[in-house]
């Protein structure tokens, strides 16, 4: 016996609107209809829905989507070819959250080096580019490049000239450490935004603190979704 839009929704705690939407979506495989013309949906739907509230939780709404349309796309293409791109949606996924844990790692890595220097000793003028480039060991046309990408923030004296004050050196040093363990300025950039808006080292320890709980969180859900997948997959391509 085919099941309803409300068993379905009952099944994943959801509306039957819902589901009706995930089948206009492509997240659920095509459904017939009966003689009178209602849809029928059997237990492969089912599956799809819980399915696709398991990769929502762990890879988020929109991975989800697309790993699902994936599998559900291009009915006449091999079978194969269309496990394979969701499967390589689902790793770009896991690769994203691995650089993730290796940003989050080297932003701690990076603090802690930073909050164990002994503190700057900065003239009231601040310092000149070449000089806090002679203290960070890089040169002057790096600081200049770091800046251009919004990772410092130096101030100008009346001729113009970039003045570094005891914020802007320490922020320099975190990046350059930052640089030194290899990480693109792209990825530098939000490290840095947090580290000023947060308030400071205390703030930011606390800050990484909750994004690896948040991480570990993640990666179970991704488990469980995971584990979701690989029996849908195995219903609807089980030769895959």
């Amino acid at each position: 016996m085919g099941l309803r839009p409300v068993d379905l929704a009952r099944a994943a705690g959801i509306s039957a609107q819902q589901v009706r939407n995930y089948l206009d979506a492509g997240v659920l495989p095509p459904a017939e209809r009966s003689p009178a013309g209602y849809r029928v949906f059997d237990e492969r739907h089912r599956q799809a829905v819980t399915t696709y509230r398991a990769l929502g939780r762990g890879y988020g709404w929109d991975a989800a989507k697309a790993i699902m349309r994936s599998i559900h796309a291009g009915a006449p293409d091999p079978a194969s070819v269309r496990v394979d791109a969701a499967l390589a949606r689902v790793d770009a996924a896991h690769a994203a959250a691995h650089e993730q844990r290796l940003a989050l790692r080297a932003t701690a890595e990076a603090l802690e080096a930073v909050a164990g220097h002994p503190p700057d000793t900065v003239p009231r003028t601040g310092l000149r580019v070449g000089e806090l480039a002679a203290r960070l060991g890089v040169r002057p046309s790096a600081l200049r490049v770091w800046e251009a990408a919004g990772l410092l923030l130096p101030g100008r004296d009346t001729d113009g000239h970039r003045r570094f004050g005891p914020t802007d050196v320490r922020d320099a040093r975190l990046v350059a450490t930052l640089r030194q363990s290899r990480y693109p300025l792209p990825t530098i950039k939000p490290i840095m935004d947090e580290f000023r808006s947060s308030g400071g080292a205390d703030a930011l320890r606390a800050a990484i603190t909750a994004r690896e709980a948040e991480l570990g969180r993640r990666a179970r859900a991704m488990l469980d979704a995971a584990t979701a997948l690989h029996g849908y997959l195995a219903v609807v391509s089980p030769a895959s």
